[in-house]
């Protein structure tokens, strides 16, 4: 199937989605609105020696374009998390507060993470749950397997093998 995306002003020009094998997903069967599931996948954050994270109970927020962004009980976190002073807004979750992650013996990892204090009334899910981005750690695995970042700075999209693209966020995919 193929999709359509924005490319500059007026023009449009086709996504391919890339082929998929048994047991993967194509993150163009994503909806938007994003989905937010509930799911056990044990995900392990390990920064500087030090076991950040370690938990089975996720919630994957799956949006069309984007790998899925994990959301960890905030109660979970074995190390603390100070308050950034960064805010942004999302059309459908609302409004974001920026996290820091004070790990033992290591700088600081400034605005690494975020969470919705008040999700928007469709994300209860979301409560008390805090997403970060991958590539600040040194190691963060779903299942076992090392995760890589989603393309760009600005979304926080885990890539695991069992997801398929393109992903928003590399260059040229701003306006998908």
């Amino acid at each position: 199937m193929m999709r359509w995306r924005r490319a500059g002003p007026r023009r449009s020009q086709p996504v391919d989605p890339e082929p998929r094998s048994s047991g993967q997903e194509s993150v163009w069967d994503y909806p938007r609105p994003p989905r937010a599931e509930r799911g056990r996948r044990r995900v392990r954050i390990v920064h500087h020696d030090t076991l950040v994270l370690d938990t089975d109970d996720v919630v994957r927020v799956l949006e069309t374009s984007h790998p899925p962004t994990y959301y960890l009980p905030r109660s979970e976190f074995r190390v603390p998390l100070g308050t950034a002073a960064r805010l942004t807004f999302c059309e459908f979750k609302g409004e974001a507060r920026y996290i820091d992650v004070l790990v033992p013996g290591a700088d600081p990892l400034v605005e690494v993470g975020w969470w919705y204090p008040e999700p928007d009334l469709r994300y209860p899910q979301l409560l008390d749950r805090v997403a970060v981005y991958s590539g600040r750690f040194d190691e963060i695995t779903v299942d076992g397997e090392q995760v890589t970042s989603q393309p760009g700075d600005f979304y926080g999209g885990w890539i695991t093998s069992d997801v398929v693209g393109p992903f928003k966020g590399g260059a040229g995919s701003w306006g998908w």
